[in-house]
């Protein structure tokens, strides 16, 4: 089969990860026969330098022309001025809102050879295996208004959280989908206490509900969602969020797996399970840490797994998933870690070799 990807490797380590998540996605292609025609672009503080804009016109056409779009990172201090006009973070939400990018999947999965290597207790994370569905195109993101002015009192500044019902609707959709192929329970996060948002949210994943009688539906609030992610993590199975929620809440949890290194993501166009070629772009969730870049010590796993979400939201190459989540997983068995998630004992190696052990174990 032939797939098309529009590849933006973006900042910082960016570039590194992803030139290994593409190395594995070409083993994957060697092994079972297919080939992917790769469209490079740029996205970010590099697309800043080189055109102006953070995201241009064309490469966003070009996004639309793939079947999929694979991205590393964004950011850095180069472009850390607050008073600039535009900065790299808005290519990725242009990217989301160009893309109609509106369900994000971030999972959480703890690898049984790192369940040792965290700073939490081993009991406590053993056996944690749940995903984030977070909504990406709406509230304080991608607030109406969102400015910042000046008064005779001093400067003011505001961002207006707002949800329509169908945003919600559709997200919640996605959870319940999900959680229908898994342990059937559904989480909802909300702040409903305080935020007429949330209240509408709540409303809204009920009414949903009705539609999925075999699924469980929990309500939780954001701060004691926060709370049980650490004390009880096996706790959850779906989660479902509203955008900046999920944001904060996904950080939290990439340390139950580890470090950041290790968590992929999908940012989807439709409701998977309703078709094998949902289009999506498929990212690490950590940033660009401009501090590491060019020194090959980044984690290039959550790139690689990024690529593993891809092969099965978009591809609908299941198998090809499965061959490279068993290449990562048996390569940290046999005791290779980068330097995030090192450990005594283990081998410490660096983001190429990391992405070459992965590559020689996946398996047709």
């Amino acid at each position: 089969m032939r797939f098309g990807i529009a590849v933006l490797p973006g900042d910082g380590i960016g570039p590194e990860v992803t030139t290994e998540g593409i190395k594995v996605l070409q083993a994957v292609g060697d092994r079972f026969g297919h080939h992917f025609d790769l469209h490079y672009g740029v996205v970010g503080g590099v697309a800043i330098d080189e055109t102006g804009e953070a995201l241009s016109p064309d490469t966003l056409r070009m996004c639309r022309g793939c079947d999929a779009v694979l991205l590393g990172a964004v950011g850095g201090p180069k472009w850390d001025d607050p008073k600039a006009d535009v900065h790299p973070e808005d290519g990725l939400l242009a990217l989301r809102k160009g893309l109609e990018l509106f369900a994000n999947l971030r999972p959480v999965k703890v690898f049984s050879a790192l369940v040792d290597g965290t700073n939490l207790k081993p009991e406590v994370i053993k056996g944690v295996d749940l995903i984030f569905v977070r909504e990406l195109t709406g509230g304080l993101y991608f607030a109406r208004p969102k400015k910042q002015w000046r008064t005779s009192k001093g400067r003011r500044a505001t961002d207006s959280m707002t949800y329509s019902e169908q945003e919600i609707e559709r997200i919640v959709r996605v959870g319940f989908e999900l959680a229908r192929g898994r342990g059937k329970r559904l989480v909802s996060v909300d702040k409903a206490n305080v935020l007429q948002s949330s209240r509408l949210w709540r409303q809204v994943a009920v009414e949903v509900a009705d539609k999925y009688p075999d699924v469980e539906l929990e309500h939780m609030l954001v701060d004691a969602c926060a709370m049980r992610l650490i004390q009880n993590p096996t706790y959850f199975d779906v989660l479902v969020t509203e955008n900046m929620f999920g944001d904060i809440l996904t950080d939290e949890a990439s340390m139950l797996a580890g470090s950041m290194g290790m968590l992929s993501s999908a940012s989807l166009a439709g409701v998977p399970g309703e078709g094998t070629d949902t289009f999506g772009m498929y990212e690490p969730i950590h940033g660009s840490a401009p501090r590491r870049a060019g020194l090959d010590m980044a984690n290039p796993i959550a790139s690689i797994l990024s690529v593993a979400m891809m092969l099965r939201y978009s591809f609908g190459l299941i198998k090809e998933a499965q061959s490279i989540e068993c290449a990562v997983d048996e390569v940290l068995q046999r005791g290779y870690r980068t330097y995030d998630i090192m450990s005594e004992g283990k081998t410490k190696v660096g983001t190429k070799e990391m992405g070459d052990l992965i590559a020689g174990k996946v398996e047709g």
